[in-house]
């Protein structure tokens, strides 16, 4: 067998780790005024567009909990759940956070995403989850160095974080490069790319904190995954 392995070394400092309640256009009006219609709200048409959110809040705390988180879990992820798991889960969520807890990572976003709708309908009927936004440089040391994504970065950051971290706890494998790292695109929810080096990531508080890194400076050495290794 031949395993030929890529290092790659960057140089990466945090800049800022924020913690919010809701992210930025995770809701457009677009979606407010369709749900208004599935809670039975008629005239969603003839609101002004920054009444939508305030109306539908008042259309949703008409009906009961489990039966709205059921309506905007269906709107969200019918594609992807059966009515079997978003009838438990429009339970579920009521006691706990689901979008730190399902099991399938890749949904965790928008699971987050309805919960913190509903909170926010229900005024606190739901738990509370939080997300960190989360500011960086990363330089490569050298210029060539491949594109920056989500493995990249949860590699790099593992040279910054304490082994209590859950990341560094459940894919050691992974972070290694030598599993693909495919949990990587729900773990992390959003990369941007802000220029100059500069990036924003954004994830639950579940996987990363700032009592996570026990240093905002660091130096580190990434390995991407590059496949299974050639037969000889």
């Amino acid at each position: 067998m031949k395993i030929d392995y890529i290092f790659m070394k960057y140089s990466l400092k945090i800049n800022t780790i924020r913690t919010v309640d809701e992210l930025e256009g995770s809701w457009t009006n677009e979606d407010y005024a369709a749900l208004l219609t599935k809670f039975d709200y008629a005239d969603a048409d003839k609101l002004k567009e920054n009444e939508l959110k305030e109306y539908l809040f008042m259309a949703i705390s008409d009906f009961e909990p489990e039966e709205a988180a059921t309506i905007v879990l269906d709107y969200k992820l019918s594609e992807v759940l059966t009515e079997g798991q978003i009838h438990n889960l429009s339970h579920e969520m009521q006691r706990e956070k689901v979008s730190e807890n399902y099991s399938d990572i890749l949904i965790h976003k928008d699971l987050f995403d309805a919960n913190q709708l509903l909170y926010k309908a229900y005024n606190g009927k739901f738990p509370n989850a939080v997300a960190n936004v989360i500011g960086f440089e990363i330089v490569a040391d050298e210029p060539e160095e491949t594109e920056i994504t989500k493995e990249i970065v949860l590699q790099a950051f593992n040279a910054g974080l304490s082994d209590r971290n859950l990341i560094v706890r459940l894919f050691k494998d992974q972070l290694e490069g030598t599993v693909e790292f495919q949990e990587a695109e729900g773990i992390l929810w959003d990369l941007q790319n802000k220029g100059n080096n500069q990036y924003v990531v954004t994830t639950s508080e579940k996987w990363l904190n700032k009592e996570d890194f026990t240093t905002m400076e660091f130096k580190c050495e990434v390995t991407p995954f590059i496949g299974k290794p050639e037969e000889e």
